[in-house]
């Protein structure tokens, strides 16, 4: 089969490889659509951010090395023995972080909070080939109402809606949200079927702030025109949002704010407020505890996504109650299309993208 392979940062070649091997518990798909994640699109370049010393380590070690490619929707070929949920035929997206099924928190019915376990793309193969080895621990049935182009969009949005349940929004919440690329469309969108009140969405692009008014945002602020922190504390009558969502920041090197939103994001919610934390930053940074401590401020992590994210973001697309097709900017053709998707998603304002770029296969 045809895949591509990394033989180190900024080194991206397509091999011929072996064909993988069906084995218990697992099934061999024929991927249907891919796209890199942001993240997959920084560590590719070498820039700092989540898993940036593993995948240096495994560059360094076992190049040329299969990495990336968790978001898709692939098609099951061959099922191994012991799968049970699922059968030939079938079309699947996944989870990317999985249980090691072997810790104590496993072995004790706690599983979702594992995190020894292994992360498709980034210990074990991605779907940037043209077929693929995966657990069937880690997959979900795609209904028929879903493209293709649609179920690759399914792991990020299970992480949005784990974010959004940290959040714990209350019927009528303020809920602001820095950055409107796919995730902070995603938390948008799941927080209003959550019941937040007014939704506000801050973005440096006027395409990305359409987009987001069009999708239901109440307001949405273009960050390079309006202060965001004084325009949603006018919209809230001085006091700020109730919840927040940080989408935006990580290194400016691929166009992302920095820390800069962080700081506005605090400086937006309302005193006993909450701060969710989607953003990956690469590097440590200091943050003035006391001025967290002082407004009684909640800053909090989204747990990892479950199978049961997973499921229920088959639900919410399916129904219609949220949609991502209108974030999908740029579908290419062919496997040979894989580093021009890299380019896409690394470079979203340049190329005027929302959601990563995909490739069709």
């Amino acid at each position: 089969m045809k895949a591509w392979r990394f033989y180190g940062f900024n080194d991206l070649r397509m091999d011929e490889t072996a064909s993988p091997v069906c084995k218990p518990h697992h099934v061999v798909v024929k991927v249907q659509c891919v796209q890199p994640s942001v993240t997959e699109a920084q560590l590719a370049r070498g820039i700092k951010t989540l898993a940036y010393e593993r995948i240096k380590k495994r560059l360094e070690t076992e190049a040329p090395v299969q990495l990336f490619g968790h978001e898709f929707c692939a098609e099951i070929v061959e099922a191994g023995d012991g799968v049970s949920k699922f059968q030939v035929g079938d079309r699947v997206a996944a989870r990317a972080k999985l249980p090691c099924q072997d810790c104590s928190l496993c072995l004790s019915g706690r599983s979702t909070l594992c995190r020894k376990g292994p992360v498709i793309g980034f210990d074990l193969p991605g779907c940037f080939s043209d077929f693929a080895l995966l657990p069937e621990i880690a997959l979900v049935k795609v209904d028929d109402r879903i493209s293709h182009s649609e179920a690759a969009c399914l792991q990020s949005l299970s992480d949005s809606v784990a974010a959004v349940e940290t959040a714990d929004i209350q019927v009528g919440d303020t809920v602001a949200i820095f950055g409107q690329g796919s995730m902070g469309f995603e938390c948008m969108q799941v927080a209003r079927n959550c019941g937040a009140g007014k939704i506000i969405t801050v973005d440096v692009r006027d395409e990305a702030c359409q987009k987001s008014r069009e999708l239901g945002a109440d307001t949405s602020i273009n960050a390079n025109q309006d202060d965001p922190v004084a325009s949603i504390r006018d919209l809230t009558d001085g006091i700020g949002a109730d919840v927040v969502f940080e989408c935006a920041g990580g290194s400016p090197l691929q166009g992302l704010s920095g820390v800069k939103t962080l700081t506005q994001a605090i400086d937006a919610v309302r005193s006993g407020g909450k701060v969710i934390g989607v953003s990956w930053f690469g590097e440590p940074f200091p943050v003035d505890i006391d001025l967290l401590r002082e407004r009684s401020l909640r800053y909090l992590f989204p747990d990892i996504s479950t199978s049961a994210h997973l499921e229920y973001t088959v639900r919410l697309v399916a129904s219609g109650r949220v949609q991502l097709k209108p974030m999908i900017t740029h579908v290419l053709p062919g496997i040979e299309s894989v580093p021009q998707a890299f380019e896409i998603t690394a470079n979203k304002g340049k190329y005027k993208a929302i959601s990563p770029a995909q490739v069709m296969l």
